[in-house]
């Protein structure tokens, strides 16, 4: 089959996002804008829109705001008849978008969903993965329940099995493991099947309990060599990981961010160009659309490490400024600030 027409796969969650409307407080206003976002599905929306078909697989229930999720992922092209439909609710997150040096919030509601009751052999992996051509999955995934946690561990099984290349968003979210594991004791079985590794420092430690020394990601400058380090200790403890790929930010206040990341693989170490971000729109999926521009290029740029990095780290910079969880930008807006011209100029 052409590798064209094959698709990457994610495994993961649609939500309801509920967000007060500008920089109000929550309920400053008798209002709440409505969207549709979560990790794997934000990466699938963007991969598609970049030019790669994909697939997302999940559990969404059988009733008319389900309908509207899956419809919203239709409408830019992205597979979704691997979705069940089944019992549990659609999962919802309130979102205060913050300012200055007050922080964003989230508050999540995600008690009970149907991606938290499924369990291993709900889904027909021979079928999902027949045309597959890269599997992705995060760490949100397995710290909503035990089943789920078991449901991702047989994907990645499945996934390593079929020589489907594997990569996996550590993605912590603290809010999120509260069924008796931690994150070390699930992340680390999923971690072992994983090609490509994708975090930040904080993600590192926490979902692996590796950790490094020396880094302040609230300061003016981050030392390269410590994230090298890092991503040398995770692979070498998983020696099945090749790609490691980690993001710096460095966080000034809610509007204002440092942009970057680096890429250890089997070229040796790369850092990206930096953005200066002075006027975040919406900070919210900036770490699914790297990992969607890092899959990108690992698949159209393979053995050009210097340019997936920066493909990756110019697409998710975009998406700082686009409102909703969903980064909208296509290739050539990305390869156009990637080469450099991030000069914002009306384009007529």
């Amino acid at each position: 089959m052409n590798t064209k027409e094959k698709r990457v796969v994610t495994l993961g969650e649609i939500m309801l996002r509920l967000k007060s409307p500008g920089h109000e407080r929550f309920f400053q206003s008798p209002a709440l804008e409505a969207s549709f976002g979560g990790g794997e599905s934000n990466v699938a929306v963007s991969l598609s829109i970049l030019g790669i078909p994909s697939r997302f697989v999940s559990v969404v229930p059988d009733h008319d705001i389900g309908t509207a999720a899956l419809g919203e992922l239709q409408r830019f092209g992205v597979d979704v008849s691997f979705v069940r439909r089944g019992p549990g609710r659609l999962g919802i997150y309130f979102l205060e978008t913050g300012a200055n040096q007050r922080p964003s919030k989230v508050i999540y509601d995600r008690e009970e969903t149907g991606i938290s009751r499924v369990r291993p052999g709900d889904f027909e992996w021979e079928d999902i993965f027949r045309d597959a051509r890269w599997f992705h999955i995060t760490g949100i995934t397995p710290a909503l329940s035990q089943s789920a946690a078991d449901t991702a561990l047989e994907a990645v099984q499945q996934a390593s099995q079929r020589g489907v290349p594997v990569s996996i968003d550590l993605n912590f979210r603290k809010k999120l493991w509260n069924y008796g594991k931690s994150a070390p004791e699930v992340m680390a079985g999923i971690t072992q099947y994983a090609d490509v590794v994708i975090a930040n420092e904080e993600d590192i430690q926490l979902c692996l309990g590796i950790s490094a020394q020396g880094l302040d990601v609230t300061q003016g400058h981050l030392d390269a060599a410590v994230y090298e380090d890092l991503a040398g200790r995770v692979k070498q403890a998983y020696p099945g990981v090749k790609t490691v790929a980690i993001t710096m930010r460095q966080s000034i206040s809610a509007d204002k961010n440092g942009w970057s990341a680096a890429l250890a693989g089997p070229e040796g170490f790369t850092v990206s160009r930096k953005y200066a971000i002075d006027d975040i729109i919406d900070r919210v999926g900036g770490g699914d659309s790297f990992s969607a521009g890092l899959i990108f290029g690992l698949l159209e740029f393979p053995g050009d490490q210097e340019r997936v990095i920066n493909f990756a780290v110019a697409a998710s910079a975009l998406k700082h400024s686009i409102p909703g969880d969903f980064n909208l930008a296509q290739r050539q807006e990305v390869e156009t600030l990637a080469g450099g011209d991030g000069s914002g100029r009306v384009q007529r």
